[in-house]
């Protein structure tokens, strides 16, 4: 890819129940580091996040809706965890057709925690080796995916680099993972 300065980032929500840390630490982490970072979600209104799935956090307000982004603006797709915002996410068509778009492009998914259920959704985890918390594990691994338990895990395998970490634990390796894909 570009360098980091250069690129546009594309971090996917619902409106309620992301994990806080798991959407402010790349948004804000990539944000400082250069890269044009929008935040999309279904509706123009701020989103709520959590702490521990089930705490109160902050708000964020979205930069767009996912009906109107298309995988062929951005170079990256981030898709952060909390078990009730991906619950909800990888049952919406919007999010779920950008997943398969930004895969058939070849361009590279990142995804934490919860995460990767929207790529189960997608259909575009066969093949691919990654990591999630363990509670999607045999999702992962009935959707043709092999699952390690592993801090982050990058495999470029079918054409299209995927970025998993399992918990906001691993954010560190997560954001740095990101940042060497831009």
């Amino acid at each position: 890819m570009s360098d980091i300065h250069s690129s546009k980032v594309l971090i996917v929500v619902h409106d309620w129940g992301i994990e806080e840390t798991e959407l402010t630490r790349p948004l804000n982490d990539l944000r400082q580091a250069g890269a044009q970072v929008t935040l999309a979600a279904p509706a123009h209104e701020a989103v709520e996040t959590v702490r521990h799935d089930r705490y109160e956090g902050s708000t964020v307000q979205p930069d767009a809706l996912l009906s109107d982004v298309k995988a062929s603006d951005f170079d990256l797709l981030v898709v952060p965890g909390g078990t009730c915002n991906v619950d909800h996410l990888r049952i919406n068509p919007d999010a779920i057709a950008l997943a398969k778009d930004f895969a058939k492009a070849g361009k590279p998914i990142a995804a934490i925690c919860h995460g990767p259920w929207l790529l189960v959704n997608a259909e575009v985890l066969g093949g691919k080796t990654l990591t999630s918390c363990r509670y999607i594990k045999a999702d992962v691994e009935n959707a043709g995916g092999v699952h390690e338990d592993r801090e982050v895990v990058v495999d470029d395998a079918r054409g299209w680099k995927l970025i998993t970490s399992r918990k906001p634990d691993d954010l560190d390796a997560f954001v740095d993972a990101i940042k060497e894909a831009l």
